[in-house]
């Protein structure tokens, strides 16, 4: 079991790390291409994109500092402590002192839905948020399997990952966009006689900044999506780590993936945080054509995994497939 466990680790990890490159590539040869296209030189090209880099790392301080604070107060989280939540606190405070990160601060979400995530820019900056309808529908054992999945979060600098993911993801939106305007608006016929001058070359970036330009947001958001479910996979396997029962786990996964009730203060720009996706199958805002979290059959096959056990049966994996 424990040769399976630090493989699947290490293989999130690796997966999780190839991903954000080929993020921060598209970011770069989006910028060099459109910089290329626009001046006709290699100068300009480096110019533009460390201009664009400039402006992506202005977008993350932001979201380094202040989007903790922004994600609670949007959830509606209302900070605990062992007076108000002590069973709650208890099993933070054990899971904490195993996974050898601070005591985390611990709000709860007035939310019948049973859900959970972590936020913070790291382990000294940590919250954990927990909906009231997770505290009563689950029982010890699934709550410490869920808490330690959100303190994997925390300890494997999940977070901090996933901002920096979705910031140069952002950019690569912003910049796209910027070009194909510049482009539309006439920007590309007044540098015509730049490019006739300055040769093919100036013509062949430009083409390729225009390509890059509709295809780079597509593809970075599909490469966001599955650098977000990589990181579910390590956090579960994280979880088993901490609490050493992957049982938990298991029917916790199943019990709130099978719960239908919608969590109202989700949406799209938090729904990738959460233990399980928020935003069920059945619902109207759930329009887009992949998950930001892996299915629940996976996750649970895989905790299966590491106990030898066989992978579910068919009429489970039916259950089980219909909301999330």
């Amino acid at each position: 079991m424990a040769d399976t466990f630090y493989n699947q680790i290490a293989d999130n990890r690796r997966k999780s790390v190839l991903l954000a490159l080929v993020v921060v590539l598209l970011f770069g040869a989006l910028g060099f291409s459109i910089g290329y296209a626009i001046s006709g030189d290699v100068t300009g090209a480096i110019a533009a994109m460390g201009i664009a880099i400039g402006i992506g790392a202005l977008l993350a301080l932001g979201s380094y500092f202040g989007g903790d604070s922004l994600v609670l107060s949007v959830s509606g989280a209302k900070e605990v402590d062992l007076t108000t939540a002590p069973q709650l606190m208890n099993v933070v405070q054990e899971l904490a002192i195993s996974a050898n990160v601070p005591m985390p601060k611990v709000y709860v979400i007035d939310d019948t839905a049973p859900n959970a995530f972590a936020t913070g820019r790291d382990p000294k900056h940590a919250s954990v948020a927990i909906t009231t309808g997770l505290l009563e529908k689950l029982d010890r054992e699934e709550l410490q399997g869920v808490i330690g999945h959100e303190l994997s979060h925390v300890r494997n600098l999940d977070i901090r990952f996933a901002m920096i993911v979705g910031v140069l993801v952002g950019s690569i939106a912003l910049l796209a966009d910027f070009f194909l305007r510049f482009t539309f608006w006439g920007g590309g016929r007044r540098s015509s006689r730049d490019r006739e001058g300055g040769g093919g070359l100036q013509i062949v970036f430009f083409v390729i900044a225009i390509v890059l330009s509709i295809v780079a947001p597509i593809v970075a958001r599909f490469v966001q999506l599955a650098v977000n479910r990589q990181r579910e996979y390590l956090a579960d396997a994280s979880s088993v780590g901490l609490t050493r029962n992957p049982y938990g786990l298991e029917r916790a996964l199943a019990k709130i993936s099978a719960d239908p009730e919608v969590l109202e203060v989700a949406n799209r720009a938090t729904q990738h945080m959460y233990f399980t996706n928020p935003i069920k199958k059945f619902e109207e805002r759930a329009t887009g054509l992949f998950s930001t979290h892996p299915a629940t059959v996976d996750r649970i096959n895989r905790l299966r995994e590491l106990t030898g056990e066989q992978p579910l049966a068919p009429a489970e994996m039916a259950q089980l497939a219909g909301l999330d």
